[in-house]
Order: structure tokens, then C-alpha cells, then sequence
């Protein structure tokens, strides 16, 4: 794999910044910046800090991933998504049981917020299923199917809606390809590497995960990791190792 390659494969790895302040996302971006290529903002990060950590992610170059699910009526999340795109994100999400129209309206407000802004139109990428979700927790809120078919019949809905990609399960990845396609752009977060199986952090709430080179594999097109990077003795060293391990399922796929 040449180095426009590699550089390619390393632009497909977002690092969740999952803190709680400015300054620990600020050494966390420092520490993993030019190994990974973008940062996710959750909602733990923005809600503390708000559009600041994020200003300041972008005045250093780096790409930012705004996970804020936006879920309300059409008008709002307009504007919510018109705001996103003035910040100079890269990517946001939006909750895909929003509906058609919400979508429509999400894809509608980062077009007028990029256009104002005179940046880049981010990606507009509609939640699935969540990861932390499995059969008897959908039964619990009345979707019928399992997260698999749940997954699908959302991933067909954001298609039809003109929005650029889904946030779905490594478990779905399959499934959601063959019925939408190679143009639909999948983000998959859940994603746990070998090492840290064993250790303190893998023990969370996300219910469906994979492995970098599983996730891959299967189609997804960009990784988010956390703990896996964020608590490692050497951050970019294990970032590293995971864009290595997507750069041999990539080789894999296209062979």
C-alpha cells in the first residue's frame, strides 16, 4: 500500500473525544493529531464546553465529527443542522426515527449553513440503531424486528430521504450494504480491538461491537474508537495499530 493510500485508509479513523473538558480534549487531539483523521465531539464534550472545543479543533487543522443526534421536528433540526454546518464541521448526526421529513430538513440546513458560512457542506449521517441496543431493549420501546432488521428498514428510509450515510452497528454492516449499496457511507462506531478485550475499558454499553479489521470487512466505510485509543499507555501508538489493521482489510476487500 503506497503512502496516498495509507494516508486514506488513516482518514477513515475518528477518535471519540469522550471527556469532559476543553483542556483533556485539547491533549487528547494533541497527542493522536496527524495519526487519526477526525475527532468526534459527543454530547458529554459539547454540553460542557459547547461550540468551543470545536472552534478550536478546527483552528488547528484537525476534522471534526459533531455527534449531537439531532431528534426533534423539522424546522428545529434545520436549524440545528444550519448551525453545525456554519461551525465547519465535517460530519453530524441526526436520528434517522426522526423521519422522512426531518432528514429532508437536516440535509436542507447544512446546505444553507455551509453556503453562508462559505465552507464545505458537512456530511449529513442519520442514526440507525443504537449501539447500545439488542432485541429485548427494541421489543421495550415497541420497534418490531430484530436490531438487524431494524437497522435495515432506517438505513432504506435515510437513502430515500438524499442523506449521505448511516451511524450503524458492526453486526448490521452487512445486511444494510447488500440491501443500500456501495454509495450509502457507513460509520461504525463499537469498535474494540483484540488488545483491549481484557482490559478495564471494554467493559461499557455498547451491546453490538467488532473488531477494526471485522468492521471493515463487512463495508463500513469510517471507524469511531474511544477507549480503546483515549486509554492506551501510547494513544498514537494505538491508533496506529488500528489503522494498520484497517489498511490489511482494505488490502483483503480488494483483493
Amino acid at each position: 500500500m503506497n503512502l496516498a493510500d495509507q494516508e486514506r485508509v488513516r482518514s477513515k479513523l475518528i477518535v471519540a473525544l469522550d471527556v469532559s473538558s476543553t483542556g483533556a480534549a485539547a491533549q487528547a487531539a494533541d497527542k493522536l493529531r496527524g495519526h487519526v483523521g477526525a475527532f468526534k465531539v459527543g454530547a458529554e464534550l459539547f454540553c460542557v464546553e459547547g461550540p468551543t472545543v470545536v472552534r478550536q479543533l478546527i483552528a488547528k487543522g484537525d476534522k471534526v465529527f459533531l455527534d449531537l443526534k439531532f431528534n426533534d421536528i423539522p424546522n428545529t433540526v434545520r436549524a440545528a443542522a444550519r448551525g453545525a454546518a456554519q461551525l465547519g464541521v465535517s460530519m453530524f448526526t441526526i436520528h434517522a426515527n426522526g423521519g422522512l421529513k426531518m432528514m429532508q430538513a437536516a440535509l436542507e440546513g447544512a446546505r444553507e449553513g455551509a453556503e453562508s458560512a462559505g465552507n464545505t457542506r458537512p456530511l449529513v449521517l442519520a442514526v440507525t440503531v443504537l449501539t447500545s441496543l439488542d432485541g429485548e431493549d427494541l421489543k421495550g420501546i415497541g420497534l418490531s424486528g430484530t436490531p438487524e432488521e431494524a437497522g435495515v428498514r432506517l438505513a432504506r428510509l435515510t437513502q430515500l430521504a438524499g442523506v449521505d450515510g448511516i451511524v450503524a452497528s458492526p453486526k448490521e454492516i452487512t445486511a444494510i450494504r447488500k440491501t443500500c449499496g456501495p454509495k450509502l457511507v457507513i460509520v461504525t462506531p463499537g469498535i474494540r480491538t483484540v488488545t483491549a478485550a481484557g482490559s478495564a475499558h471494554s467493559q461499557d454499553d455498547q451491546a453490538r461491537i467488532a473488531t477494526p479489521l471485522a468492521a471493515i470487512q463487512s463495508g463500513a466505510d469510517y471507524l469511531v474508537v474511544g477507549r480503546p485509543v483515549l486509554y492506551a499507555p501510547d494513544p498514537a501508538a494505538a491508533a496506529d495499530e488500528i489503522v494498520r489493521e484497517m489498511e490489511r482489510a482494505f488490502e483483503t476487500s480488494a483483493a
